[in-house]
């Protein structure tokens, strides 16, 4: 089942980081999918940072910076699989 978590604001992609605004808490180690357009990945949370700082877990309602496996675009979804 996937649960929505949250929705990329930005993309930084010369460090291959997205911008998450978070609606639901995730943690180093989740499984997730990002979905949006024609385009859907699924990966590993590996790493997580809020203010350049690493982050184990994250908060709702957090704005984080995610290192994402493939290209991503504003208001894709992100959802976290179980």
């Amino acid at each position: 089942m996937n649960t929505k978590v949250g929705t990329i604001t930005h993309y930084f992609d010369n460090i291959g980081v997205a911008v998450v605004k978070l609606t639901k808490p995730v943690k180093v180690g989740d499984h997730i999918t990002i979905k949006g357009g024609d385009n859907e990945f699924t990966q590993t949370i590996s790493s997580m940072q809020f203010d350049h700082k690493p982050l184990k877990t994250a908060k709702s309602k957090s704005e984080i910076g995610l290192k994402v496996d493939q290209p991503v675009k504003d208001k894709y979804i992100v959802y976290k699989t179980t």
